[in-house]
This record gives structure tokens, C-alpha cells and sequence, in this order.
């Protein structure tokens, strides 16, 4: 059995025992699920390589476990919950019978286009039940599913395929998100166009069923392919290293990076942070509100809840659609026990006032989640008075799409909890401060560098076709660690507090934006000769993005260039990268040998101007008096 913390004890007893003996702690854990063949060794690493493999030589497939292990003692539970965007439409369930099903005919539907084990399938859809089923489909026959967060523009998403060279597209024809109704097949059409030659089929689900291109030869229909397959497919063997996904993520360079999450040790560890951060009881409604196109969705909404049997909900639209009390009447509706979302949804339904969220019975819910961003104090106590009744504990927890599961968070009644803190490690967590000269900042109530020296089960293996740039982006930093890419504070009793990114990517909204990415987007306008894209504190997004733009020729229309700006970076990444504030300057602080001062620009954009520290030795000091003169606050 899985180890299920009950009690601050026993947390302090399992979290020695995991870093005392990890090999013997994690071969304890993954004794819970079935193997086609158990492992010859539990853990081989090397940092440096990076080279880690957990549960050598085991084999396994991942669908099993959330699936068929369920048949006999819970067939008949709702695995997957479904929640339309519009509250007339009803409401789906698929027991873990029936979703054993679908996923078997979606797996067949898969092999009779020829898909097999190691081929790529892109996902380009909306939160509907055929996202995790189509995803259970690729990991059923080692199938590698990449999803794409279906906001993303046809550049990011032909960009991503052409990386991965996928052999296939799943897409919506539609998507229904609040009042939007976005046609999503037509963005895949347009990424098509921009040389996805891997591509050799588009599979559509009809959604809205709007009328739409469909192309001869290359599209089919869902319906078409799946309705008439057989319920029954063996699972594909893998092997615990074996691929299982591709998901993108922003990096501080121009290019996204396909971070490389393999079967056996993201199985187990998914499963066993679902369980111990949440507590999750027989019986309970989990609800995670994230997008699978995120790591959140992936890790829990389809691979640890179903791994621990749980029923997970699905939700297709927005919080505030009709209203800004959807997600209280949602908790009412279906007796919501364990609830998770983000900072940025909890800021802009805070703003909405109290009185929503007192028209609603939200006396199901045990335990409130937090995700994707550092959540503030206001925010966490909004939540806690309003949401809570100060009867739920708040799990506000710390990970990556790197981490593939949960790191760093309080363990819901049973250790303490403290806004703005992550609190503390899982088990199996070696976290470590570092300083800027590569020495352990020891003791409490200190600052440093985020780095972890163990590797634990569901860390990256590599990006996807580049294992030097994984290497230089997580392992080059500190010899023999992972670099979170944070910086963090200890608090007097070990609580860790993040404190944010300290290379270029922006948290927007609890999505990782590169600054590369979209200063490249704005420099795309013919009258721009540079950018610099920085974060900066937004009330509701946690970060906005301000960009500082250098011009060729006089702007007589403000309105209109920020119009275009904001065209292009919508056209080239997605409507999520737009930036909040434009200013354009002269130019840009560089030092000497050509490198922005983005540390400067940050203090501006944030109203912090007042010490800039020295600015003398800067190539062209005179252009920040400039820009904080003109700054945008």
C-alpha cells in the first residue's frame, strides 16, 4: 500500500526514513502498483549526465494502474466527472468501467491509423472527457501524447509539433469557454500550413458541431474512428524509462522546451503526493480546476487521482461564466471535497466581493489547494474565511512541470499552515538554499537559491531532443543538484517560502512565460528595433508583462502600435502573452558588453525606482533617468 500520512509524527518519521534509505523508501511505494515485471534496481543517477533511471528494468503500463486495477473492487465509481461551460448542459460521468472502455476503443481507434508505441500525438483541445481519454489512449499503446494548451496560436502550436515531429493531431472543431466560442480546428488548419510535415492525420471531435473545413484525405471525424472499435485492448508493455509525455514549457531562450516525463517513476510519484497532499478518502469529489494542457492537469486531474482510484472532476469553462459564483455552485452541486486552483482565479473572484460565495453550501469541502504561483496574503486569507470557514486547510503547493508532482506543501491537518509558505518538503524532497558563489546557505530564517540534491521519482529526464540544454538549464548551475530556477526563503521552523524566478521567464497567471519568447513576438513589428519584456505585480495575474519597445521611426498613434504589438504577440504565442503595459524608449540599460539590465527595468515597471543602485558603469546610464520618467505606474 501506498504510504498515507495521518499525522505530524508520522510525517517526521516517513520523511527521515526517505531521505535516510530513498531507494528502500520509493521500492516500498512502488510495491503498490502492478508490474508485468518488477525492477532489477531502484535508482541508478547521475546528476552530471543527467542520467536517471528509476525502477531499472521494470515493466509496466501506466493505464493498468489507473484503470484495470480498479475493475473489480471499484468498477461501478464515477472515475471522471464532468462539468459542461454552460450550466443548462448536463452533466457526464463515466465510471471506471466505462472509462476503461472508451479508452480501450480510443486505443484501437489510435492503432488503426497506425499509431504505436513511440510515436508523438499532439492534443490541441478543450476540456471535455475526450481530452483524458484520448490521452489515456496513447499511454495504453506507448503512444507519447504532447498537449498543447488550446490558447496557443498556430505558430506556437506548429512550433511544438515540428519539435516532436508528431505523427498526429487531436482537436476540437470548436470550444466553448465563457461567452468565446473559439474555433480550434481552424488554428490547427492554420499551423498545418506552416510546414508540419510529420503530421499524416488530424483527428476532430465534434464539440459544437459548427460547420468547419475538413480536409480530404488528412481529417476524420472522432466519432467516426472510435464509435465502432472494440472495448477491449491489451496494454502495451513499457519500460519504466519509456517515454510517457512530451509537455512544453517556456524557457528563458526563445524556444520552448519539451520536458520528458517517463512511465514508472512518475506513476508512483504522482500518486503518492495525490494522496498525502490532498488526502483524498474513498468516497471524496476532487476537484481540480487547472486546463490539461498544463502540468497540473496531467499529474491531478488524470494520472494521480486515477492511479489512486479517486473521481476526478473536469471542468470546461471559466470561473466567472455565467457569474463569478460558478466554481461555489459547482462545489455545491457535486459535494466538492478537495478543491485546487490558482492564485490569479482566487484574485479576480476576491474582487468580485463576499457576498457570492455566501449564497452557496460549501460545508463538502475538507481541503483548499492553491497552484501555479506563490498565492499572497490577502488572497490566501480571502479564501480561508470566505471559501474555508477556517475549517479547511490550505495546501499551497510548490512544483514545476520539471518536478512533475508536488514538492513542497503542508500536508492538509497535519502540518502547520502559513500564508505566503509553501511550507514543507515531501517525503523523498532533499530541498538545499544555495548562494550566488555555490556554497549551502545552512541554517533557518535564511534566503537563497532553490536547488535539490536527491533526485526523486517523477523528476524530467531530459528535453526532448536536446539533453544538453536540459543539462545546462537544471543540472549546470551547482554541481550535483537540480536547479529549481527559484529563489526561496526558510522560515525560523524550516517552512520554505518561494520567493520567484530568478532567470528571465514571467509567471503569468501561473503559466511560465519565457522573456525571450515574447520579446521575439514584438520584435517580429516592422517598426521595432528591440524589446525587453519584464514581469511586474499584477493585482490579479500575480505578474502582468510590461514590455519597454525601442522604435525606428517617431509613433504618431499610440493606440494603434500597441494595437499591432499586441496582434502580433497574440498571432505568434497566444492571447496569454499579450503584455499590459508598452512604453517605448529610447533605449535600453546594457552593460558594457551589450546585456540588458532587466534587474533596472524590473525595479521600474514595479514602482520601486527609488534605488537603482549604481548605474554609472552602464554603457548608456542616461536612458533610465528616461524610462523611469516615462514608466507606465
Amino acid at each position: 500500500m501506498l504510504t498515507r500520512i495521518k499525522n505530524l509524527q508520522e510525517y517526521k518519521n516517513v520523511y527521515a526514513a526517505s531521505v535516510d534509505d530513498p531507494e528502500s523508501f520509493w521500492a516500498s511505494q512502488a510495491e503498490s502498483f502492478t508490474w508485468r515485471k518488477k525492477w532489477d534496481k531502484t535508482l541508478d543517477w547521475d546528476f552530471n549526465g543527467p542520467d536517471i533511471n528509476w525502477f531499472v528494468n521494470g515493466k509496466l503500463n501506466i493505464t493498468e494502474n489507473c484503470l484495470d486495477r480498479h475493475l473489480e473492487t471499484r468498477g461501478d465509481q464515477v472515475a471522471i466527472l464532468w462539468e459542461p461551460n454552460d450550466p443548462n448542459v448536463p452533466t457526464k460521468e463515466y465510471t471506471y468501467k466505462e472509462l476503461h472502455a472508451e479508452v480501450c476503443k480510443a486505443a484501437n481507434a489510435l492503432k488503426s491509423l497506425g499509431v504505436g508505441k513511440g510515436d508523438r500525438v499532439c492534443f490541441y483541445m478543450p476540456m471535455v472527457p475526450e481530452l483524458a481519454i484520448a490521452v489515456l489512449a496513447c499511454a495504453r499503446i506507448g503512444a507519447i501524447h504532447s498537449v498543447v494548451f488550446a490558447g496557443f496560436s498556430a505558430t506556437a502550436l506548429a512550433d511544438r509539433i515540428k519539435d516532436a515531429t508528431c505523427k498526429m493531431v487531436i482537436c476540437s472543431d470548436f470550444n466553448n469557454r465563457g461567452v468565446k466560442h473559439i474555433p480550434v480546428k481552424k488554428v490547427v488548419d492554420d499551423a498545418m500550413a506552416m510546414g508540419c510535415d510529420s503530421i499524416e492525420k488530424v483527428i476532430v471531435h465534434k464539440n459544437t458541431g459548427d460547420d468547419l473545413n475538413m480536409v480530404e484525405g488528412r481529417d476524420i471525424w472522432w466519432h467516426d474512428l472510435v464509435d465502432g472499435q472494440s472495448p477491449v485492448c491489451e496494454a502495451e508493455e513499457m519500460d519504466s524509462e519509456d517515454i510517457l509525455f512530451i509537455l512544453y514549457t517556456s524557457g528563458s531562450t526563445g524556444k520552448p522546451k519539451g520536458v520528458v516525463h517517463t512511465c514508472g517513476g512518475y506513476m508512483v510519484y504522482t500518486a503518492f503526493s495525490f494522496t498525502n497532499v490532498f488526502q483524498y478518502d474513498p468516497g471524496d469529489i476532487y476537484w481540480c480546476t487547472a486546463d490539461i494542457g498544463w502540468i497540473t492537469g496531467h499529474s491531478y486531474i488524470i494520472y494521480g487521482p486515477l492511479l489512486s482510484g479517486a473521481t476526478t472532476m473536469m471542468f470546461e469553462g471559466v470561473p466567472t461564466y455565467p457569474d463569478a459564483g460558478r466554481f461555489w455552485e459547482i462545489c455545491e452541486k457535486h459535494k466538492v471535497n478537495q478543491f485546487y486552483t490558482a492564485p490569479t482565479a482566487i484574485r479576480a473572484l476576491m474582487a468580485k466581493g463576499e457576498d457570492l460565495p455566501a449564497k452557496y453550501d460549501l460545508s463538502s469541502l475538507k481541503v483548499l489547494g492553491s497552484v501555479g504561483e506563490p498565492i499572497n496574503e490577502e488572497a490566501w486569507n480571502w479564501y480561508n474565511i470566505n471559501i474555508g470557514k477556517g475549517n479547511c486547510p490550505i495546501v499551497d503547493t510548490w512544483w514545476q512541470t520539471e518536478t512533475g508532482g508536488i514538492l513542497i506543501s503542508p500536508l492538509p491537518g497535519i502540518t502547520d499552515t502559513k500564508p505566503c509558505y509553501a511550507s514543507y518538503p515531501l517525503p523523498g524532497v532533499q530541498l538545499v538554499l544555495m548562494d550566488s558563489e555555490g556554497k549551502e546557505v545552512e541554517g533557518n530564517n535564511k534566503e537563497g537559491l532553490l536547488c535539490i540534491k536527491f533526485p526523486w521519482p517523477s523528476i524530467l529526464r531530459t528535453t526532448y531532443g536536446d539533453h544538453e540544454r536540459c543539462r545546462q538549464t537544471y543540472f549546470s548551475a551547482y554541481e550535483n543538484m537540480y536547479f529549481t530556477g527559484d529563489g526561496a526563503r526558510r522560515d525560523e521552523d524550516g517552512r520554505y517560502r518561494i520567493i520567484g524566478r530568478v532567470d528571465d521567464v514571467i509567471n503569468v497567471s501561473g503559466h511560465r512565460m519565457g522573456t525571450a519568447e515574447v520579446e521575439n513576438a514584438i520584435n517580429e513589428h516592422d517598426n521595432v528595433v528591440e524589446s525587453a519584456v519584464v514581469g511586474y505585480p499584477h493585482e490579479i495575474k500575480g505578474q502582468g508583462i510590461y514590455a519597454y519597445v525601442i522604435v525606428n521611426d517617431a509613433v504618431t498613434d499610440d493606440d494603434e502600435f500597441r494595437k499591432e504589438v499586441l496582434k502580433i504577440v497574440t498571432k505568434e504565442i497566444g492571447p496569454i502573452a499579450k503584455p499590459d503595459k508598452i512604453q517605448i524608449v529610447s533605449g535600453l540599460p546594457k552593460t558594457r558588453s551589450g546585456k540588458i539590465m532587466r534587474r533596472i527595468l524590473r525595479k521600474i515597471a514595479s514602482s520601486d525606482a527609488s534605488n537603482l543602485g549604481d548605474v554609472s558603469t552602464l554603457l548608456n546610464p542616461e536612458v533610465v533617468t528616461e524610462i523611469k520618467e516615462g514608466a507606465l505606474v
